[in-house]
């Protein structure tokens, strides 16, 4: 118990220690300016495909690839909000990582809906586009991040609640009492359903990337739309890898804080809510960080 908890306590100090720093603004300002080369390079790519060089769509679809490996390291996506629910809940690091795959595609899916919807039925342009990505899609997903971390503080602090109201009484397992003491391991890591997920991946996947609305609209004004579409599915990939890779990080992480009580149900039942509250909070403080509120 005492080397869960000191683990749990050096997660918790860890994502306090990267906020309060602002390591992760310093990273924001690197991916940026990476972006603006993105920009010329994929100017230089756009130009020999359509020209017809042979070399030029996969040199790409690398570039996007690479785009969204490095936008990932910025603001958004979802990488923190993928890290946070991997430590507050028991999900298996597998399945966790297809979550994260299935919200950077939804990404480039919203991009694409976005692009073409708003060509096509609205009349936007490549500027409107871009703002209400930035503006309106980009709140509501700000917003629907900080909900899921104030729902997994709320779930854990009625866990404690619940644990407290039943602190007076001594059990074992055969005291008769009618219930049963705590969840075994495997009963947690199922607990979790497919309105969950669900939401976990429209959180992140409402609001689009910016270089991927960029790609999108180049391309169709070229008259070459399927590479737009082509190379938007390969930053989507890239953005993949990047919290796929936080996915699993988060989940050995939340392994290792329960590892030296994983089989005991009341171990589990003290150390998960806990957990829960304090991912909980830290993705809901990143959810007003993402809305400038604090």
């Amino acid at each position: 118990m005492r080397r869960a908890l000191l683990i749990l306590a050096l997660i918790a100090a860890a994502f306090a220690a990267l906020i309060a720093s602002g390591a992760d603004a310093a990273v924001a300002r690197w991916a940026a300016g990476w972006q603006r080369d993105f920009q010329n390079g994929l100017a230089g790519a756009l130009r020999a495909l359509r020209s017809g060089d042979p070399g030029a769509f996969a040199w790409l679809m690398g570039l996007a690839f690479a785009y969204g490996v490095v936008h990932a390291a910025g603001p958004g996506h979802g990488k923190m909000l993928i890290g946070g629910y991997g430590l507050a809940a028991r999900v298996p690091a597998l399945r966790l990582s297809w979550i994260a795959l299935a919200a950077s595609l939804g990404q480039a899916g919203t991009a694409i809906a976005l692009v073409y919807g708003g060509m096509l039925i609205l009349g936007y342009s490549r500027t409107q586009l871009t703002g209400l990505a930035e503006g309106a899609m980009a709140a509501v997903s700000a917003i629907a991040i900080g909900l899921i971390g104030l729902w997994l503080v709320l779930r854990g602090a009625r866990k404690l609640m619940a644990r407290r109201s039943r602190a007076d009484h001594v059990h074992d397992e055969d005291c008769g009492c009618g219930h049963r003491h705590g969840p075994t391991a495997e009963e947690v890591a199922a607990a979790h359903g497919w309105r969950g997920t669900l939401a976990l991946i429209g959180a992140i996947a409402i609001r689009p990337c910016t270089g991927a609305l960029l790609l999108l609209v180049l391309t169709w004004q070229m008259g070459i739309p399927a590479a737009g579409v082509a190379g938007t599915i390969a930053m989507a990939l890239g953005t993949g890898a990047v919290t796929v890779a936080v996915a699993v990080i988060a989940a050995v992480a939340r392994e290792g804080a329960l590892g030296s009580g994983a089989g005991a149900g009341g171990t589990i039942a003290r150390v998960v809510p806990m957990m829960e509250i304090l991912a909980g909070s830290a993705v809901a403080l990143i959810a007003l960080q993402m809305l400038n509120w604090i």
